[in-house]
Order: C-alpha cells, then sequence, then structure tokens
C-alpha cells in the first residue's frame, strides 16, 4: 500500500519523492522541482512536454517567471481573475527554475493555482511542485486515488480517508495559455474560458 497520510505525504514530497494528490481539475502526479525527470520516467513522457510548476499562492509563482513591469501588470489580473482555478499561464521562465520542469525548451515554464483545499493545503506546506496529469502519457487522466495507486505503485498517494470531504476535480485538464508577448494563445482549452 502506498497511501499515506498527509503528513507523509508531504515529508515525502519535501524529501524529493514522487506523490499524488487531488486538485480542482484531474488528480496530479507531483515532485519537487529539481526532481521532475522522476514524472517523465513514470509517465513515459515525452521531453517535449513541460510540467507545471504548482503552488498553493499566486505570491510564491511570480519569482520562477520574468517580464516587464507592464507584463507582471497583466498576468497579475489575469491571475486575480481566475486563480485559484483551472487556468495554467505558460510564461517566460526565470533562472530559479530547473532544467529538469522543460528539459527541451526551458525558457518558459507554465504555473497555477489549484482550486483544491487539500491540494492548497499540502503545496502550502512543500512549496511549489513541479506536477502533471496522474496517467501514463497519452492515456486518460486516472480520476481515483486507487487507479493512480495501481498505474504508478512508486508513487506515494493520499489516503482515501484524507480525501473524504473534498469535492471531487471536474476532470478536465486546466486550460493552457501561453504568452507571446502581446496577448494569450490558448494551447490547451480546458475548463476555463479567457475572455
Amino acid at each position: 500500500m502506498t497511501q499515506v497520510s498527509l503528513d507523509v505525504l508531504v515529508a515525502e514530497a519535501r524529501a524529493g519523492k514522487l506523490v499524488s494528490f487531488p486538485t480542482d481539475t484531474v488528480p496530479a502526479l507531483a515532485v519537487i522541482p529539481e526532481q521532475g525527470a522522476l514524472i517523465f520516467t513514470a509517465k513515459q513522457r515525452s521531453q517535449d512536454k513541460p510540467l507545471i510548476l504548482m503552488a498553493a499562492r499566486a505570491e510564491e509563482l511570480w519569482p520562477f517567471v520574468r517580464g516587464s513591469n507592464s507584463e507582471y501588470q497583466i498576468w497579475q489580473q489575469i491571475a486575480k481573475k481566475y486563480w485559484p482555478g483551472a487556468l495554467t499561464l505558460v510564461l517566460p521562465a526565470s533562472a530559479l527554475v530547473p532544467k529538469a520542469m522543460n528539459p527541451i525548451d526551458p525558457t518558459t515554464i507554465g504555473i497555477r493555482v489549484p482550486n483544491c483545499a487539500i491540494a492548497q493545503k499540502i503545496l502550502a506546506q512543500t512549496g511549489p511542485l513541479a506536477t502533471t496529469s496522474a496517467n501514463l502519457s497519452g492515456q486518460p487522466a486516472l480520476q481515483t486515488m486507487a487507479e493512480i495507486e495501481a498505474q504508478f505503485p512508486q508513487a506515494l498517494t493520499l489516503s482515501a480517508v484524507e480525501c473524504d470531504n473534498e469535492i471531487p476535480g471536474i476532470g478536465v485538464p486546466s486550460t493552457v495559455a501561453k504568452w507571446t508577448g502581446e496577448n494569450w494563445q490558448i494551447l490547451r482549452q480546458g475548463g476555463i474560458k479567457l475572455v
């Protein structure tokens, strides 16, 4: 059994282990950013599909991106409107982003704050984590901790008891919007429509 309590999950995540927990969209596989390679290996994921940096609060994510003052204002306005929520912003990466997050193109980073109490509780204690949906690359996202446990025995999952009062995710991945320097390009349409 790889199901653990929230405290154990947090401690193991901080120690660099692969973990999984619910979010507002689909359950996540997560690891500290420097250990991003663990996710690529576990998912059999192509190196040209970067990971998403997820945090409990927007303030924890801004140091990982770089832009002009006016760009920061635009990004922060969008974040205020849609976060916490199912929107991933792909922005120019700062030097703080480990190459393991985006091995092929380390110049950008996707960032997100999930609208999920249990995910926020975990992230508040671990700091920002490299994340992706819990599934083998190209397969549908797994929806339950039992499915994740079966497919990823190396990952620690949150015990069912800890998830009891949690509203399940919507089952649709986040919308991914990339900043082009002038406006947003939608890379993946998810639950949120940018207006």
